[in-house]
């Protein structure tokens, strides 16, 4: 059974299943459903805990085999804990899953879970996930996207009593704490629990702007590769503050070409295959473009001329030189400046074709 994070609140209250599998790469919201699952297990009994991390080639998965079927002699129900970081339980682990599964369905004195980081498609093909997901429950944790961290952060203001004031003032408000938070949601939890502490909750609280701004610390964290849906989408101050992001973070400056040059490559070759007769999802696929990139390269590549794209490579191959260290004239001579006037060729053509 699959479930998605937001649905788990739910099925928990409608009873307990024997077997819980959270994947996903937020730290936070992965916690949260685990305290979740481990509150709802407290409530009907399960009062020891095992936890077990998987570490090293030689981990002893006959442990945890054996802690599945045993009991204290102070506990009538126990939750068995395992903890995976690197998201491969190695031969020996995949088969122990793969009965502790199945175990699970006849031990009713047993609840196991399984924490995972986020898992490729290949992982997720793998028989030992099939099982947990055949078994038992799997909750997907997804990282919430910049475009839903502002409703995010309002339901948390929510339910703390908080709120912000209503219409265009309000989605002002959110726009400038998601911009301060971006790609950091535990801190992003921490300035929600400060602004409780500051502006204790009434009925219906509500927050100004001034109140917000003067409370919410710069404290985004920038991904490289967030930075070409930022530029492909045409957000100008998007890619404004994360390109200053990443250069104040030490990103390297050669990561962050690739992704820019990278990005008017796959551009070229999509304008290419469409000359040559090939449909734009086809095209798509074959250069592994999917997701959110897919649906910004859908929008953006028809409208392009040959010719803007033999520019856009023409100065992608320019700061390639500028990184390495070449000056070259009528350019910036600083990598991050050229960087950012790269960036900002394709960024504002992709703002005028939304």
């Amino acid at each position: 059974m699959q479930l998605a994070a937001p649905q788990l609140d739910v099925h928990l209250s409608k009873g307990l299943k024997p077997l819980y599998a959270l994947h996903g790469d937020e730290p936070l919201l992965q916690q949260e459903a685990a305290d979740a699952i481990r509150a709802a297990a407290r409530a009907q009994g399960y009062t020891e805990r095992s936890v077990f991390t998987v570490a090293g080639a030689h981990f002893d998965w006959a442990e945890v085999l054996a802690a599945g079927s045993s009991l204290s002699l102070f506990a009538d129900k126990q939750l068995v804990e395992i903890r995976i970081p690197s998201g491969k339980p190695g031969k020996e682990g995949s088969v122990a899953l793969q009965q502790l599964a199945v175990a699970a369905q006849n031990n009713d004195s047993t609840l196991t879970l399984v924490l995972l980081p986020r898992l490729d498609k290949a992982t997720k093909s793998g028989a030992w996930f099939g099982a947990l997901e055949s078994y038992g429950v799997t909750v997907a944790v997804d990282t919430i996207e910049r475009a839903a961290l502002p409703p995010w952060i309002a339901r948390r203001l929510a339910a703390q009593g908080q709120r912000v004031a209503p219409g265009a003032e309000g989605e002002r408000t959110l726009h400038f704490f998601a911009d301060r938070v971006e790609g950091n949601l535990l801190a992003a939890h921490q300035e929600i629990q400060k602004l409780a502490l500051l502006y204790p909750s009434g009925e219906g609280t509500q927050l100004s702007f001034e109140q917000v701004q003067g409370a919410v610390l710069d404290v985004a964290r920038y991904d490289v590769f967030k930075l070409s849906e930022a530029v492909l989408g045409g957000q100008l101050g998007r890619v404004q503050r994360m390109l200053d992001g990443l250069r104040a973070e030490g990103q390297a400056e050669v990561l962050v070409h690739y992704t820019l040059a990278e990005d008017i490559r796959a551009m070229k070759r999509l304008k290419d295959a469409l000359a040559q007769g090939r449909p734009l999802p086809m095209a798509l696929r074959e250069q592994r473009i999917w997701g959110p990139r897919e649906r910004l390269f859908e929008r953006l590549v028809p409208r392009l001329s040959p010719a803007l794209l033999a520019e856009w490579l023409g100065a992608a191959h320019t700061v390639d030189g500028i990184v390495k260290g070449l000056k070259v004239a009528d350019w910036p001579q600083d990598s991050w400046q050229a960087l950012h006037r790269l960036a900002m060729m394709v960024a504002q053509t992709a703002r005028t074709t939304r």
